[in-house]
């Protein structure tokens, strides 16, 4: 997972090699770090300035394919994605800080499938695995 220690530099050299350099400075501009590329997709894509449909399902789904997050499933909402366990660690190793540059895949595993708290699916929350 080289791409969590990428800054808005080497973020921006990225979305020149997938075919949008149009797009570098949007990046760049909105401090964009490999951390912060869990959280991008085609919600959010328009406040960065990229706003053509189809260069933004492009975009979205070449950040899945980096982060290595499955698809969404077609049955569900693509405003409520479902998070697979690598989405779910993508977002506690987003954070900065101590716990956050310590956290392993392998420790993440561990904590959830021993119920200590994930996010939820939906809008950020925590919520106490049962």
């Amino acid at each position: 997972m080289e791409f969590l220690q990428w800054d808005s530099q080497d973020v921006a050299r990225w979305v020149t090699s997938i075919g949008f350099p149009q797009y570098k400075e949007c990046f760049t501009e909105n401090f964009i770090t490999g951390r912060k590329l869990i959280h991008i997709n085609c919600n959010n894509l328009p406040k960065l300035g990229i706003t053509d449909f189809k260069d933004m399902q492009v975009i979205s789904a070449r950040v899945r394919e980096l982060l290595g997050i499955t698809e969404t499933p077609w049955s569900r909402s693509v405003a409520d994605p479902q998070w697979d366990t690598t989405a779910l660690f993508l977002v506690k190793k987003s954070r900065t800080g101590v716990r956050a540059e310590a956290l392993t895949f392998q420790s993440f595993l561990c904590d959830l499938n021993s119920g200590v708290s994930t996010p939820k699916e939906q809008g950020g929350r925590r919520e106490k695995k049962t």
